[in-house]
């Protein structure tokens, strides 16, 4: 089975991941990771899945970049990455381009 790896790190990371895979269209799970240390500014890790997608890909690919820049917009710290078998997406400058060539792989199952 095709998966993809999610991490996010920084703040309230795991309200954040509760809800990328509640509004994206994302089907999968995530976990605060075991190594996570919460910072006096709340930093911590999540490990993601994501097994699945609901809808296209593009359509997908839209939301998790409305998803991140809503969370950046709310001045908060917010470091994504998405890492599939031969692709590795940091959303910071991602296009939709790039983010829908991981969830690609996904769709090849």
């Amino acid at each position: 089975m095709v998966k993809v790896k999610l991490s996010l790190e920084g703040d309230e990371t795991d309200i954040a991941a509760e809800k990328l895979f509640e509004t994206t269209g994302l089907q999968g799970s995530w976990e605060i990771a075991a190594n996570s240390v919460t910072t006096k500014e709340g930093t911590l890790a999540v490990i993601g899945t994501v097994v699945g997608i609901v809808g296209g890909t593009v359509a997908v690919a839209e939301q998790i970049r409305k998803w991140y820049q809503e969370h950046k917009r709310s001045n908060k710290k917010l470091d994504v990455v998405l890492v599939g078998d031969d692709v590795r997406v940091v959303l910071e400058n991602a296009t939709l381009e790039d983010i829908c060539a991981v969830l690609e792989e996904l769709e090849s199952l």
